[in-house]
């Protein structure tokens, strides 16, 4: 059964549907190789790829993902304290990254100028592409209980065998009617395996998820695979106070669910279980031939650096481990990992991916309607412009048209540069973006963002003749 959503500005409401027009074209019997070979090293931003290695979404779209588990915000806020907040704004914080799991197409770039809106009963959120060179994403959501805005500057490079994607920015939840703000980094992103084998993916790194007025801080470790791949798709950290000292442990995999218990019951169990674990510092480290992917060896420092060895991992010894995979293979995740520490309370788990999903690129059930152009939406002026959905090399794509998306594709990029030499010669009758963005210094980080101006939802469509498709 289609699931429904109530529209803001009327009664009516529309069916979200749970697939795509046409399933996914195949992959096989296209080389990235032949694309990819002299850009080893090199940011791939500016790189052109063909659009068959594509999944039919903008990156703004991709960003409003985020919003999937957006009800864990309205849950933070009814908590009586700004500890039981910052377990459920960390437990957001890896929800997510969730969606990204087997999804292995590149979302199109998004255009200067580019918008996506999307209202929930949960939420709304307006996304716009603030700059084009480097590419700058922005967004800013709202609800009757939270604000979640920020801007992702996404860089992408190629080491050989794996494509590294570092979500560089800061993202920011804010409590308006407690006066309180939360901040985090996202962590890197790894897909292995794309010359030669099965494609699979990582998220590894720190995350670390700061109360700007309480000085409470979870510091969340994203585990790279390692060795014998047993780590793979694990989370672990802990809450501190403001005076560093460890209050609760966080546990379980992006992929599924987050775990939360306090540090005594951690300690007790990781005692009676000593002979179970070894500590992170233990962890043999491989070489980057060795490694899943060949995981570059500047990656790999960087990874050693970020070693939680304050406290013992729940990774299994190493006889336990398992086998590990040939080049090329998938690691297998482990599905033994089911440890459940006493007084753990669940604080996220993923929804069930739908039945189709390998056929309509990975999508969750979220994503399969994010590009869908509801009823509503048809009406004359009823969406800004400049909206992804109207975008037609992300629509051809969706409806099983690649010659004509990349056809598509290629007028539009080549409009752009266009629309920039004009712009560069004359700023007379040229629209200047960003126009819901600014600047500006977050108040709570302290540091330069792309803040939200205000007026979108209020806008006056008759001043928006706007043409960038």
């Amino acid at each position: 059964m289609a699931e429904r959503v109530v529209n803001e500005k009327n009664d009516q409401c529309d069916k979200l549907r749970t697939s795509l027009p046409v399933p996914m074209f195949s992959r096989n019997d296209f080389n990235i190789w032949a694309v990819l070979k002299n850009c080893i090293g090199k940011e791939l931003s500016k790189i052109t790829m063909p659009v068959v290695f594509n999944e039919p979404l903008s990156f703004l779209q991709r960003m409003t993902e985020y919003m999937e588990y957006a009800r864990l915000l309205r849950v933070a806020s009814e908590q009586p304290t700004p500890l039981e907040r910052l377990k459920y704004v960390s437990a957001f914080a890896v929800s997510a990254l969730a969606s990204n799991w087997e999804r292995l197409g590149k979302p199109f770039n998004p255009l200067l100028g580019e918008t996506y809106e999307l209202t929930r009963p949960d939420f709304r959120i307006i996304c716009e592409q603030v700059s084009h060179h480097p590419p700058i994403s922005a967004f800013h959501a709202d609800s009757d209980s939270f604000q979640f805005h920020g801007s992702i500057h996404p860089k992408l490079k190629f080491w050989g065998k794996s494509v590294e994607i570092q979500p560089k920015g800061m993202v920011t939840v804010v409590f308006p009617k407690l006066k309180e703000a939360y901040s985090w980094s996202n962590v890197n992103c790894c897909v292995h395996n794309v010359i030669v084998g099965k494609l699979w993916i990582e998220q590894y790194g720190m995350m670390e998820v700061v109360s700007h007025q309480h000085g409470l801080k979870a510091t969340l470790n994203f585990k790279p695979s390692g060795w014998n791949n047993k780590d793979l798709h694990r989370v672990e950290g802990h809450i501190t106070d403001r005076n560093k000292r460890k209050t609760h442990f966080l546990y379980g995999k992006w992929t599924e669910f987050i775990k939360c218990t306090d540090y005594a019951s951690y300690e007790e169990y990781m005692k009676e279980n000593a002979h179970k674990f070894r500590r992170a510092g233990d962890e043999r480290s491989k070489s980057p031939n060795e490694s899943p992917g060949n995981t570059p060896r500047k990656v790999l420092s960087k990874l050693n650096s970020l070693k939680m060895s304050s406290f013992r991992s729940l990774s299994i010894q190493e006889s336990e481990d398992l086998p590990e995979p040939s080049d090329g293979d998938i690691p297998k995740s482990d599905s033994t990992y089911s440890i459940d520490i006493p007084n753990s309370a669940t604080l996220w788990e993923a929804e069930p991916r739908p039945s189709n999903t390998a056929e309509f690129y990975q999508f969750t059930n979220f994503a399969m309607s994010l590009n869908q152009l509801e009823d509503r939406m048809k009406k004359p002026r009823a969406l800004c412009p400049t909206d992804s959905r109207l975008r037609p090399d992300i629509r051809k794509l969706e409806q099983g048209d690649m010659d004509g998306a990349a056809a598509e594709k290629t007028r539009l990029e080549e409009k752009q540069r266009e629309n920039r030499k004009k712009s560069k010669k004359s700023h007379e009758d040229v629209v200047v973006f960003p126009r819901w963005f600014k600047q500006d210094i977050n108040s709570h980080t302290k540091q330069e963002d792309w803040l939200y101006k205000g007026g979108y939802w209020e806008r006056n469509d008759d001043n928006l003749d706007l043409d960038i498709f």
